[in-house]
């Protein structure tokens, strides 16, 4: 697919404020992200990134301001939304007794895929998990953990994929890994909004940066 990062944007931001009771979270947060490009998300902890995040999927909401995907306002309860994004934030829910494979598979069926169990093995495959197909979640380690849980996202349709700290628990060849995934996003078209501590992952996939420390 060609990359289409001269699209109008996929996502819009718009004078974004949000509150927690007499604290204001952040305030006056403006930025845009085009098919087939990375904006970044950094600043330091406690800076409100991970709440702009959430407010983005529909975890969250705005006090102020306004976010758009697609040109419509966020909206988690719509088929189109869920279409369209994909999200990893804070650790998912998997059920107890299905393995990686199969809660795959369950993730890629709810989001409408024709041949869920196909796609489930590709994505094993293109995460490293291959081996752990038929592990339980509950004994994968942190760092495979966390590639379940990029392979959730993955096995979903998406125009915009957000993640939140993706490199958590990666070790270097993980977080190789990982830059090689998103910049093999972008090219497939997808625009990525992340947020991260890591300057070499931000370096090696961001097209844009927006600065969490000058919302406050």
């Amino acid at each position: 697919m060609p990359n289409r990062a001269h699209d109008e944007p996929i996502l819009k931001v718009r004078d974004a404020v949000r509150r927690f009771g007499d604290r204001t979270v952040f305030r006056g947060v403006t930025f845009s992200v085009r098919s087939g490009s990375c904006c970044a998300i950094v600043g330091s902890n406690g800076a409100g990134k991970s709440t702009l995040l959430r407010c983005i999927v529909g975890r969250d909401r705005l006090d102020d301001g306004r976010i758009t995907i697609g040109g419509k306002d966020i909206d988690e309860s719509s088929a189109r939304f869920r279409s369209e994004v994909a999200a990893v934030i804070g650790n998912a829910a998997t059920f107890a007794h299905l393995t990686v494979h199969e809660h795959l598979q369950l993730v890629a069926t709810a989001h409408g895929a024709t041949q869920p169990a196909a796609l489930a093995t590709t994505v094993l495959e293109a995460v490293g998990l291959t081996h752990a197909a038929d592990h339980l979640p509950a004994v994968l380690s942190s760092g495979q953990w966390r590639r379940l849980m990029l392979a959730s996202a993955f096995v979903r349709p998406r125009r915009l994929l957000v993640l939140d700290e993706p490199e958590q628990h990666l070790d270097h060849a993980g977080r190789e890994w990982l830059s090689a995934a998103l910049r093999q996003e972008k090219q497939s078209g997808t625009a990525v909004v992340l947020v991260s501590h890591d300057a070499a992952l931000v370096s090696a996939v961001a097209d844009t940066t927006v600065d969490g420390d000058a919302w406050r």
